[in-house]
């Protein structure tokens, strides 16, 4: 499955916020950085439509006030589903009998912009959206064999959230947020198809 691919993808999201966000951006009140593990839930889908965890999301923000943040994000999700032995009518009088394994990845990136409040205190609650465009990877793997399309779309993530910090003073701390993303994606595999990827999900990280 390539997962070192993903791997490389973290890694250069890593450096991509670094220089887009000040350096030892917690010891500057007035700008954010966050790193968080992302857990995903597909919804109305019936392709790679199990919950996974084989995510991360990666954003940084400048405080335009003491209550708004806009800065950019950059985030991937893949979602997987093993389908058992089966026969496919691909039409044109062909078949095809096998077990396949599907996955869905996604690199959503863009602008995302928040709403705090009690910046000054341990718990700081938000409210957030993300905006962007969506690359999305539809495969499906059997035998030796991959078949896969990939395509962009407009992305939307809504999400409340919050960071903890221990001491504010050093902002360093942890970060956690529901969240819900759709993108307008659309790609066909085989006799699969989507149109349009929902899910909802969870991050859970450090906030810096």
């Amino acid at each position: 499955m390539k997962t070192s691919k993903y791997l490389k993808i973290a890694a250069c999201c890593t450096v991509l916020l670094a220089a887009a966000v000040p350096s030892k951006a917690q010891l500057f009140p007035n700008t954010y950085l966050n790193i968080d593990w992302q857990i995903a839930v597909p919804v109305n889908s019936s392709f790679a439509d199990k919950t996974s965890g084989w995510g991360m999301n990666f954003e940084g923000g400048y405080f335009v006030t003491p209550a708004i943040t806009v800065g950019p994000f950059i985030s991937y999700q893949t979602n997987l589903e093993s389908i058992d032995r089966q026969t496919l009518d691909l039409g044109d009088g062909s078949v095809l009998t096998t077990n396949q394994k599907h996955a869905l990845f996604q690199l959503p990136f863009g602008v995302t912009g928040r709403y705090n409040w009690m910046t000054d205190r341990v718990f700081q609650p938000y409210v957030g959206l993300k905006m962007g465009a969506n690359y999305a990877e539809m495969s499906s793997y059997y035998y030796v064999v991959k078949q896969y399309s990939d395509s962009w779309g407009f992305y939307l993530s809504p999400e409340i959230g919050a960071s903890i910090f221990p001491c504010p003073e050093y902002r360093m701390g942890l970060h956690v947020a529901l969240y819900y993303g759709f993108a307008t994606n659309r790609s066909d595999v085989l006799i699969y198809s989507i149109d349009n990827i929902n899910h909802f999900g969870v991050r859970v990280g450090i906030s810096f």
